[in-house]
């Protein structure tokens, strides 16, 4: 018998007598490696304001802070196309092993940030932390394709979009858990203690993984492993690249975008419709459409970008609000006014995943709708919105939960049909990656959306406070009692403009926000029930 026969079949006996248990057990440790990477994406959430000063950025310059959030998602994008498909030369268990060291790697470099920038002298730390994030997010994308794949190879077809769901419900875990997560581990050990728990973690993770998993796994029955679109997986890192880098602007005081961004973005749009035409022409795509109902897909991809923007700027920006405008600088109290929203989103995806039978594109379209019209009541907050409440029927609501409770309601009620409806659309075989598609989508939404919505609404910040200069404290002789009232009086007035002026930016982001939400509305109306034709009965 040939030498790779042998192989091969040495490797089918060995997954063909794991017993279902075992099964369970690798893609549950595997789950649980995806969980611990989608908490870092939203760990930075609270965070954000505590990381900045530590970095010696000024609460009023978090334009700088920025690539501390895009950094890890644009490594998370890129991690997903250009190393998920590597475990099919190299094998599941050793990339899955791998990634879990690059995670490793670049939390021991974002805990130690401060130590690595004096070590190298005259540096500065924002781009060894930012480095650190980017090394962390494109080990971490990578561990969902590559689990998703250890599904399609110990599961039987028909059995597999179970535990397909139990996977993407490890991604979905984390952007509930992540921020109180954090703002619950900063309390006790610090932001930077929180990167450096995540090295023995992953440690046990990667002992886990070696025991949990077969050490070979051989293509699922019936089909071929696809080679690996790597030149269509760069043509979207560098596209995102330069759309961010475009969108980073040190000066928003002075415009939207920096003097490189119309250049660079337009070169970014260039790159990006370079990759759709690499994949109309390739015969190795990223996704493989063939046979696939086009129109629902790329629906579902759509309204998966605008939730995923939705979802981020939601998290951190009434974070922001908690930090910068009601005083509560405390990443505790910030966790807990987020937890009305977290609490929503969880229940929002099990009454959508309930009632995804009476039509996914009607649950969605419904959904997306909810949250703009939580979102228009969010963009109305007054300054004292921690008081006000909403009287309805001579019953008494707080206004910021209930607020914030429908959005959330809305946008977990899209969660479960829209992965639904990406499995109805294109073929078994393409379940996998298909369904990676989904929160590759998510996280692009949350990319460029951030930094489109971000760019925006600090540019706007500066035009509202142009003219805004805060009064000089009287000292010496001259600091006489009447000085002082004047000055007191004239800080107080200062706060309060500056307090109007950061309300506006606020009220501003998230009604766009909430028409985003409307245009996924009618987005969501393309998704047809219609299934691929060559999907098995």
């Amino acid at each position: 018998m040939p030498r790779d026969a042998g192989a091969t079949a040495a490797v089918v006996n060995e997954t063909e007598t794991a017993r279902p248990v075992r099964r369970r057990v690798a893609v549950s440790v595997g789950s649980l490696a995806i969980l611990l990477a989608a908490l870092d994406a939203y760990v930075v959430v609270t965070l954000l304001v505590t990381m900045a000063k530590d970095m010696d950025i000024a609460v009023n310059k978090l334009e700088l802070a920025t690539p501390i959030v895009t950094g890890f998602l644009l490594g998370y994008v890129a991690g997903m196309p250009l190393l998920g498909g590597l475990s099919d030369r190299l094998g599941r268990r050793a990339v899955i092993q791998l990634c879990l060291a690059g995670f490793l790697v670049g939390s021991a470099i974002t805990a130690a940030t401060t130590q690595i920038a004096e070590f190298a002298g005259d540096v500065a730390p924002l781009p060894i932390l930012v480095a650190g994030r980017a090394i962390q997010g494109l080990a971490g994308g990578a561990l969902l394709p590559v689990t998703m794949a250890l599904v399609a190879d110990l599961w039987e077809e028909h059995r597999r979009p179970l535990m397909l769901g139990v996977v993407g419900a490890a991604q979905e875990l984390g952007s509930v858990l992540g921020p109180l997560y954090g703002s619950a581990l900063a309390v006790v050990i610090g932001w930077r203690g929180i990167f450096l728990v995540n090295v023995p973690l992953a440690i046990l993770a990667m002992i886990a993984v070696h025991f949990a998993l077969p050490r070979r796994t051989p293509p699922a029955l019936g089909e071929v492993r696809r080679k690996v679109d790597v030149t269509g997986g760069l043509l979207l890192a560098v596209s995102l690249g330069l759309l961010v880098v475009g969108l980073y602007n040190q000066e928003p005081d002075k415009s939207v975008l920096p003097p490189w961004g119309p250049a660079t973005t337009a070169a970014g749009a260039g790159v990006l419709l370079l990759f759709v035409l690499w994949e109309w022409r390739a015969r190795t795509k990223l996704i493989d459409l063939t046979g696939a109902s086009k129109l629902p897909f790329f629906a579902v991809l759509a309204t998966s970008f605008i939730a995923g923007a939705a979802l981020l700027i939601t998290l951190l920006d009434v974070a922001l609000v908690a930090q910068t405008l009601l005083g509560l600088p405390n990443q505790a109290d910030s966790a807990k006014l987020l937890a009305r929203f977290l609490i929503a989103l969880p229940i929002g995806a099990v009454l959508g995943g309930l009632l995804a039978r009476l039509g996914i594109r009607w649950v969605s379209a419904t959904g997306f709708l909810i949250a703009a019209f939580g979102y228009w009541l969010i963009s109305g907050w007054p300054l004292t919105v921690l008081q006000a409440r909403h009287v309805i029927a001579d019953v008494s609501l707080p206004r910021f939960d209930t607020d914030l409770a429908i959005a959330g309601l809305g946008l977990g009620l899209v969660i479960a049909p829209l992965s639904a409806a990406v499995l109805r659309v294109v073929s078994a075989a393409q379940h996998g990656v298909a369904s990676a598609s989904v929160v590759v989508a998510r996280t692009m939404g949350m990319l460029i959306g951030f930094a489109a919505l971000t760019a925006w609404g600090l540019h706007r910040f500066h035009e509202l406070t142009v003219g805004l200069v805060p009064p000089l404290p009287p000292f010496g002789a001259a600091a006489t009692p009447v000085a002082v009232e004047i000055y007191n009086r004239d800080y107080a007035v200062y706060q309060g403009k500056l307090k109007t002026a950061l309300l506006t930016e606020y009220h501003e982001i998230f009604l766009a926000t909430g028409v985003l939400c409307l245009v996924a509305a009618v987005i969501s109306l393309a998704i047809t029930p219609r299934q691929s034709s060559t999907r098995p009965a």
